[in-house]
């Protein structure tokens, strides 16, 4: 995306209307919202609620590349044969196709990269521990999946954000007032230094706690801190919505489960998962408020969201119909690519 928008000289786009890339499906033009972007973050750093200037709150570049430049990212692709891409034609055909033709290289689509337990378990609930044990966690996959046995099917909303960006410590505490007052059910992920501006190296002052939460919502709602058995929860019947940062991985694994996503990107790519999610595929809703740069994610925002998402039986048909792309296990178009790779390599 960020190369198509240096295609479509979309620097000088105006509030209305949004522009539309050359090759890519009309869904994806692109607002002026979208040229706009930053971490979100960033007002941590300067003690207000601004979100221009300076650094992201993450250490990395807060901004995407000025749109009237060529992109970094495919001058880096220069002297290579190929690419590979973690998708697969099934959910991102119309992009591939694009990319080989900008590039003029071939693109292999080859994913998605999901443990092998994931694909021997399509169709009944996954057991991470089989690909991702040995993390700490307050509780085992074994009592999450008992938690979710105990739920009617559909009525959970999962939460869980990146390892690496998140939600600030105010924002967390709006989410933690929704989650009193929407009545869902939720398993809500904190993870180690949840809140708190930084790479996880950086943050070594503890996490985000949601004191008194727990005790308010009752066996309503499962809160997590550290590892959690994410496809065991995204494949169970029980769950029936993911508020989600979208980030790649955790949007793939939401797809492939069938579970509709409330996309609250943070920075960077984030953004355009959360646009093809919601705009191309329909399998998920924004968080409202999400376009407004200026603001914090209110409590009354995540309600909405949330209430949407769950409630939303057409979103949910679609996420349902999507996840039969693996219904045949590892897709047939990536095993083709994977080949065609190796050939390419033995060249």
């Amino acid at each position: 995306m960020e190369h198509s928008a240096w295609k479509a000289h979309v620097d000088n786009i105006g509030p209305d209307p949004a522009r539309m890339l050359p090759g890519l499906p009309e869904s994806m033009a692109l607002s002026y919202s979208d040229t706009r972007r930053q971490d979100r973050r960033r007002h941590e750093l300067g003690g207000g609620r601004s979100r221009g200037g300076g650094q992201g709150s993450d250490g990395a570049n807060p901004r995407p590349p000025r749109l009237g430049q060529h992109t970094r990212w495919m001058d880096e692709t220069e002297g290579s044969a190929a690419l590979l891409i973690n998708t697969c034609e099934g959910l991102e055909s119309p992009f591939l196709e694009y990319l080989a033709g900008q590039g003029e290289k071939p693109v292999f689509g080859v994913g998605p990269l999901l443990p092998g337990t994931f694909w021997k378990s399509i169709g009944s609930v996954v057991h991470d521990r089989d690909s991702r044990p040995g993390r700490e966690t307050n509780y085992t996959e074994d009592e999450v999946i008992q938690w979710l046995d105990s739920k009617p099917g559909g009525s959970v909303i999962y939460l869980s954000f990146g390892s690496e960006v998140g939600p600030s410590m105010e924002e967390y505490d709006e989410l933690a007032e929704a989650l009193v007052e929407t009545e869902k059910s939720f398993i809500w992920v904190i993870q180690p230094g949840a809140g708190r501006p930084g790479p996880p190296a950086s943050r070594l002052y503890g996490s985000y706690e949601p004191r008194g939460l727990e005790e308010r919502v009752g066996n309503r709602g499962l809160v997590i801190k550290g590892w959690a058995p994410q496809l065991s929860i995204l494949s169970h019947p029980s769950t029936g919505g993911f508020l989600s940062h979208c980030g790649w991985n955790s949007t793939m694994e939401a797809i492939a489960c069938g579970t509709p996503i409330l996309a609250w990107p943070i920075r960077g790519d984030q953004f355009y998962n959360a646009k093809l999610v919601v705009k191309y595929h329909h399998v998920g809703h924004m968080l409202p408020g999400i376009d407004d740069q200026l603001e914090m994610v209110k409590k009354g925002n995540i309600i909405q969201g949330i209430n949407r998402v769950m409630d939303d039986g057409e979103v949910r048909g679609r996420a349902t119909v999507m996840r039969g792309i693996f219904e045949g296990g590892y897709p047939s178009s990536s095993a083709a690519s994977v080949k065609a790779l190796v050939e390419l390599i033995s060249k």
